[in-house]
């Protein structure tokens, strides 16, 4: 089994968990991007807590002082100690975007990646979320990046839709019809 396919399995659990016992679902989102970094700053912890010499209590201890220290939501903690005694820390990262993902999806949130020719306004970045709700019938998170080339326009890309407004696109294509023709 992948890494990818455990992690997602991790996730659904937890928040499975978390929303049967009523917690806070962006709590926990953001406890795990907590320990995500802490891990990354600190990667000895993480070896440390998956040494072959360390008994499964001294990394249950370990890792339950660490929840405390950070004041962890309690599904975070259970699942870092889970992970930290079958030795799955490295889990985390993709875990956690797995459960982000579950979240935005229980949010009835889409994320959007959206390049543009030149940077765009706040108006004019919330009247491109606003449209692209309305194509979707969910709310937009937007990701903005700027891309010269495009020449003028936008490109969303949502999910495995792209929405290409470019000019760079609409030359391509108007050279397409001529050479057709």
């Amino acid at each position: 089994m992948s890494l990818r396919t455990s992690a997602n399995r991790y996730a659904k659990a937890l928040f499975d968990v978390a929303v049967q016992e009523k917690n806070d679902l962006a709590q926990v989102d953001a406890d795990l991007r907590a320990v995500v970094a802490m891990m990354t700053d600190s990667p000895e912890l993480a070896q440390a807590a998956g040494r072959s010499g360390v008994t499964a209590a001294a990394r249950q201890s370990l890792m339950e002082a660490v929840a405390d220290k950070m004041a962890l939501s309690a599904p975070v903690k259970k699942l870092l100690v889970l992970l930290a005694e079958s030795r799955k820390l490295n889990l985390l990262p993709d875990l956690a975007i797995a459960y982000r993902e579950r979240l935005l999806t229980h949010q009835n949130i889409v994320r959007a990646d959206v390049k543009s020719a030149v940077a765009l306004s706040p108006e004019q970045t919330t009247a491109l979320a606003d449209s692209l709700g309305t194509i979707t019938g969910k709310r937009v998170d937007l990701t903005v990046s700027v891309d010269p080339e495009l020449l003028g326009g936008v490109v969303a890309t949502i999910g495995s839709t792209v929405y290409d407004g470019s000019v760079r696109t609409q030359l391509t294509r108007m050279r397409q019809q001529l050479v057709e023709k």
